[in-house]
């Protein structure tokens, strides 16, 4: 996967990408990323990247020529045939687990980071294939959002992580994690339940799958609508809400 980053500003990029499980990822080769300064697409001097509105208003927006530019380049450049390009913005749809495996079978990911009062309307129009927001809050530009779909999109990306690691995270099937507890086995009068120090792995992931559904039911009700489930696990559920009320 090639995944190219639009910015002003690359300089807020580039530490997120240097640690950890996704430096790894770009040094096996496995996903490149690329800090892209939209300023290198401006034909004029002053290298301006904006302007004023149309119609008066407060704030600057970004200027249709250097985006149209940037990301032609980048999709020739490129070559793959599954190409995608993408608005941060706090318009677009809300970024999730399923999204995030959907967008890691692209080949190329053309991310457009808004900054000031956002962009030029034409570039959404003739250049955008999705508008991704990651929360129904406003931040100072685009970057950090990317950078947390970056972060999503490559770990699900074949032989960054285990299969089975990524098979059994929260939002794999719209359900929360299961409790995890390491050594020691008591502390501060707290104990491992006695279940994960059996040895006996059908009772161990009988008990996750349970505690699974009982965490999703008291934090996240909202995401037992799309989950796939048995009926003997709608019922486990109902006597709990039953209990509750």
């Amino acid at each position: 996967m090639v995944i190219d980053l639009i910015t002003i500003f690359p300089g807020i990029l580039d530490g997120p990408f240097k640690e950890s499980m996704i430096k790894r990822a770009v040094e096996q080769k496995l996903v490149e990323i690329n800090l892209v300064d939209l300023r290198d697409y401006t034909v004029d001097r002053h290298r301006q990247v904006d302007d004023t509105p149309y119609g008066g208003g407060c704030g600057m927006i970004l200027k249709p020529e250097p985006l149209f530019s940037a990301v032609a380049s980048l999709k020739e450049k490129s070559g793959a045939t599954s190409q995608h390009v993408i608005l941060m913005t706090p318009q677009g749809q809300i970024f999730d687990q399923q999204l995030a495996k959907k967008l890691s079978a692209m080949e190329h990911l053309i991310l457009i980071c808004g900054r000031y009062e956002g962009i030029d309307e034409r570039v959404r129009l003739a250049l955008v294939d999705d508008e991704i927001s990651i929360g129904d809050f406003i931040l100072t530009g685009g970057e950090l959002a990317a950078a947390v779909m970056v972060d999503a999109v490559v770990r699900l990306l074949p032989g960054v992580l285990a299969e089975e690691a990524s098979d059994n995270e929260s939002f794999t099937e719209s359900l929360l994690e299961h409790p995890h507890y390491t050594r020691p086995p008591l502390y501060m009068d707290m104990a491992v339940p006695p279940v994960l120090r059996s040895g006996n792995h059908g009772e161990i992931k009988a008990w996750r799958r349970k505690q699974s559904l009982i965490r999703t039911l008291e934090r996240r009700p909202d995401l037992l609508q799309k989950a796939n489930l048995e009926s003997a696990e709608w019922k486990f559920l109902e006597s709990l809400k039953k209990q509750s009320d």
